[in-house]
C-alpha cells in the first residue's frame, strides 16, 4: 500500500469516483472535518497503476493517553474502498491494512466498509443474504480482525431507489405517509433551500432536538465548519421547512457519488401536528433526484430490529417511505497488542459515558445562551 504525497490529495475524491460503493466519510472534506477532532488523516493507494488504483483507504489516526503512555488508534470511516468482487484486491487490502497498524505502533486498527451483508429484517420474509459481505465477514474472522463494541456509524440503514419516476416513489410510500405528504403541503408548510448564514440557527435547532430526544452532539464550531465546508464545495445542501415563515424543521443533505444521504435532521415542538417531517423528506428525496443522485440513504436502522432499540420510533418513521432495510458489515478492529485493546476496550465504555453526561450539560446549556 503505497501512502500518497500531500501533491496528490486534490485528486483523492476524483479516485474514489472510481468505485461505485465509495462513500463520502472517505473523501478528503470529511478527512478535513475531523482534524477538529483531534485526527490526522493518512490517504492510501493500492495498486500500481496510480489513475485506477485496486482500492483506496482514508485512515484517521489519533493519539491517545492510557496508562500513562501515548499511543495510536487509527479508523477508516466507512472504508476501505475495494472493488469487493476481486478476492485477490480484497486479500491485498486485508494485508496492507494489517501492515499499517504494525507500522504506525496503533493499539488497533477500526474499519467498517460499506458492504452489505443481506437486506431486509432479519428473520423476516423480506430478508435477503448478501454472499460477498457474509464471505468479508468470514474471512475477517479468521485473520483474527474482532467485531468492534465501538460501532461508531450506523451500520443498518433504509435505501431509497431514486431512478423511478416521482409518481413511482411516492407511490410507493405507505398510504399514510403519503397522506402525511399532502396534509403538510395542504396545511401550509413549505420547503425551501437553506442559506449558509442560516447554520448557527440550525445548530440551536439540532441541540434543541439532542436535548429532547437524548442523543450527545459536539460543540458548535464542529458542525458549523463541517456543514460549511461540504456546503461550499456542493456536497450538500440545506433543506428547511416552514410554518408561516417560521422554521420548525430542517436537514442537511450530503450527496457525494450518486447517494444523497440524510445525516443531520433537526426539528423544534412547533407545528408537529402539521407533519413538517414529512413534506421535508418527500422534498430532500425530490432535490436528490435533481442532483442525479441514484440512491436516498436514510441514515440509521435498529441495531436490534424490536421496540427495545432506541432508534425504533425513527425505524417506523422511515419504513413509511417503503425504502430497502440494508445491513452492513458493520466495524471491525484488528490488533497485535491484544492487553492493550483489551484495557482501551474497558475503559472506553466509562469514558463514553462520562463525556455523554456532560454532552447533554452543555447541550442543554446552549439553548439558554
Amino acid at each position: 500500500m503505497i501512502r500518497l504525497e500531500e501533491d496528490r490529495i486534490p485528486d483523492w475524491n476524483q479516485l474514489l469516483l472510481q468505485f461505485p460503493d465509495a462513500h463520502i466519510l472517505q473523501t478528503s472534506q470529511w478527512a478535513e472535518a475531523k482534524k477538529q477532532n483531534g485526527w490526522s488523516p493518512m490517504y492510501f493507494r493500492e495498486g500500481s497503476d496510480p489513475e485506477a488504483p485496486e482500492g483506496l483507504a482514508l485512515i484517521l489516526r489519533r493519539e491517545i493517553s492510557l496508562a500513562g503512555l501515548k499511543f495510536n488508534v487509527l479508523y477508516a470511516p466507512k472504508g476501505p474502498v475495494v472493488h469487493w468482487q476481486y478476492q485477490s484486491a480484497v486479500s491485498r487490502m486485508i494485508d496492507a491494512l494489517q501492515d499499517i497498524c504494525c507500522q504506525e505502533k496503533a493499539i488497533f486498527i477500526k474499519v467498517d466498509p460499506d458492504v452489505l451483508l443481506g437486506t431486509g429484517i432479519p428473520g423476516g420474509e423480506d430478508e435477503v443474504p448478501a454472499p460477498q459481505g457474509l464471505a468479508l465477514q468470514d474471512e475477517l474472522k479468521r485473520r483474527g480482525w474482532q467485531f468492534s463494541q465501538d460501532q461508531i456509524q450506523f451500520r443498518n440503514s433504509v435505501l431509497l431507489d431514486l431512478r423511478k419516476s416521482e409518481d413511482e416513489v411516492l407511490a410507493a410510500m405507505k398510504q399514510k405517509t403519503r397522506y402525511n405528504i399532502r396534509l403538510a403541503a395542504r396545511k401550509g408548510v413549505r420547503v425551501r433551500l437553506g442559506e449558509i448564514a442560516e447554520l448557527p440557527m440550525l445548530y440551536k435547532m439540532y441541540a434543541e432536538t439532542a436535548v429532547r430526544d437524548g442523543f450527545v452532539i459536539r460543540h458548535a464550531d464542529y458542525y458549523l465548519n463541517t456543514w460549511r465546508m461540504f456546503i461550499e464545495v456542493d456536497m450538500a445542501k440545506i433543506l428547511i421547512a416552514e410554518v408561516e415563515e417560521q422554521p420548525v424543521a430542517a436537514l442537511i443533505l450530503f450527496h457525494f457519488n450518486g447517494s444523497a444521504r440524510y445525516m443531520f435532521g433537526m426539528s423544534t415542538e412547533n407545528y408537529r401536528e402539521l407533519m413538517p417531517n414529512y413534506l421535508l423528506q418527500w422534498e430532500a428525496m425530490r432535490l436528490a433526484k435533481q442532483l442525479g443522485c441514484h440512491t436516498y440513504d436514510m441514515w440509521g436502522a435498529p441495531e436490534v430490529f424490536d421496540e427495545s432499540d432506541s432508534m425504533w420510533g425513527v425505524f417506523r418513521f422511515k419504513q413509511g417511505f417503503n425504502g430497502v432495510t440494508t445491513r452492513t458489515l458493520g466495524a471491525w478492529d484488528y490488533t497485535t497488542r491484544p492487553g492493550l485493546y483489551r484495557r482501551y476496550t474497558e475503559t472506553l465504555p466509562k469514558v463514553l459515558n462520562l463525556l455523554r453526561r456532560r454532552g447533554l450539560k452543555a447541550n442543554k446549556r446552549s439553548l439558554n445562551d
